[in-house]
C-alpha cells in the first residue's frame, strides 16, 4: 500500500478542526451581546459605551445591552469579561485602566493585558481645570504659585491616569500637592465649584460644557497635539512637560480567546460606527476624539502604556488605595 503524505493529512485535519469555528464566526452575531461597562453610569467612559452600544446595535443587527459592572478601580466589571466565554457574545468597554491595573494591584486573578483588543473607540485628553475666578491667568502663572502655596487637586480616582499626572506635576513643581480622590469625576467637579479644591485633572469630556460655557477654567490638557474641542488650550508640551504627555481612551475589548475573524467584524462595525454624523457630533460634544484604527493598534498601546505606567507607579511608590 503506498504511504500516504503526512502533510496533507497534517492539513485536512487542520481544515476539518478549524471548519466549525469558521461556521460559527460566519453565524456570529445571532443572539443579544453582552457590553459590560466597568464604571457607573453617567461618565463619559459610561457615555462613549452606550452610544457605541446603539451603534452597533444598528450595524450587527442584534441588541448590544450594556451592563454596568462598577467597583474596585474597574477590576469586578473587568474580571467578569475576563473570565467571559471567548465567542463574541460578551465585550468589554475598556480604557485606559487596563495599564494601570495589573501594577497597581498585583494579585488580580487575571491578566489586564490579555484581552483582545477589538478598538480604541476614542482617544480622551486629560485636563486640569481651575475655577474660574482663579485669578491666574495661564498655566505657567498658576504652576509658580502651587510652589508657594500647594493645591489640593481632585482626580476621577485613585490610580487612574489622572492621577498619575498629578503625582507627577507635583513632584515638578518642588511642592506637595495634596492629591483628593473621587468615586467619579462629577464630585470632584462640584468641591471645586463650591472652593474645597484647587484644581481637578480628569477627562475632557467631563468638563468641556463648564469650560466653554466660563464656569471653569482650561489651564493644559495632555496630548501632544491640542484638543479639537477646546482648542486654544495649550499641550503640557507646548509647557514643557513633553515627558508626561498622556492621553486616556474608551475602546472595545473582548475575552483572551476570540475568533480573530469576530474580531476582524467588531472592528470594522465600531470604526463604521464612529464615522456616522450622529455619533460623531455626540463625540465631538464630549470633546473626546474618534480613532480609525485596527486592533493591533490597540494592543501595542495597551502594553506600551503598561511598561510605562509600571515605571511611574515605581518611582512614586503609588500603592493600591
Amino acid at each position: 500500500m503506498p504511504q500516504i503524505a503526512r502533510r496533507p493529512l497534517l492539513a485536512l485535519a487542520a481544515g476539518l478542526l478549524a471548519a466549525p469555528r469558521l461556521a460559527r464566526a460566519s453565524a456570529w452575531p445571532d443572539r443579544p451581546i453582552r457590553l459590560i461597562v466597568p464604571v457607573a453610569p453617567g461618565g463619559s467612559q459610561d457615555i462613549v459605551a452606550r452610544h457605541s452600544a446603539r451603534a452597533l446595535t444598528e450595524i450587527l443587527g442584534q441588541p448590544v445591552q450594556v451592563e454596568n459592572l462598577a467597583g474596585g478601580g474597574s477590576n469586578i466589571g473587568y474580571a467578569a469579561a475576563a473570565r467571559a466565554a471567548a465567542d463574541g457574545n460578551t465585550l468589554l468597554a475598556g480604557a485606559d485602566t487596563l495599564s494601570i491595573t495589573g501594577a497597581l494591584t498585583p494579585r488580580l486573578g487575571f491578566d489586564p493585558l490579555d484581552f483582545a483588543a477589538i478598538h480604541r473607540t476614542v482617544r480622551v485628553p486629560q485636563i486640569l481645570v481651575v475655577r474660574a475666578d482663579d485669578p491666574a491667568p495661564d498655566f505657567a502663572t498658576w504652576f509658580a504659585a502651587s510652589r508657594r502655596r500647594p493645591p489640593a487637586i481632585g482626580t476621577p480616582g485613585h490610580g487612574q491616569l489622572a492621577h498619575l499626572l498629578v503625582e507627577q506635576l507635583s513632584r515638578a513643581s518642588g511642592g506637595a500637592w495634596t492629591h483628593v480622590p473621587y468615586r467619579g469625576g462629577a464630585l470632584a467637579v462640584n468641591d471645586l465649584m463650591a472652593g474645597q479644591l484647587q484644581g481637578v485633572m480628569i477627562n475632557i469630556g467631563a468638563v468641556t460644557d463648564h469650560v466653554r460655557g466660563g464656569r471653569l477654567k482650561a489651564l493644559m490638557v495632555s496630548p501632544e497635539a491640542r484638543a479639537a474641542a477646546l482648542p486654544d488650550v495649550p499641550t503640557l508640551r507646548e509647557l514643557g512637560f513633553p515627558e508626561l504627555t498622556a492621553v486616556g481612551w474608551h475602546g472595545l475589548l473582548a475575552p483572551a480567546g476570540t475568533d480573530p475573524a469576530i474580531i476582524a467584524r467588531l472592528n470594522a462595525a465600531s470604526r463604521e460606527a464612529v464615522k456616522r454624523p450622529d455619533l460623531a457630533a455626540r463625540l465631538a460634544a464630549l470633546g473626546v476624539e474618534p480613532t480609525d484604527e485596527a486592533p493591533e493598534v490597540l494592543q501595542a498601546a495597551i502594553r506600551e502604556d503598561a511598561a510605562r505606567y509600571a515605571e511611574i507607579i515605581r518611582r512614586f511608590n503609588i500603592s493600591a488605595a
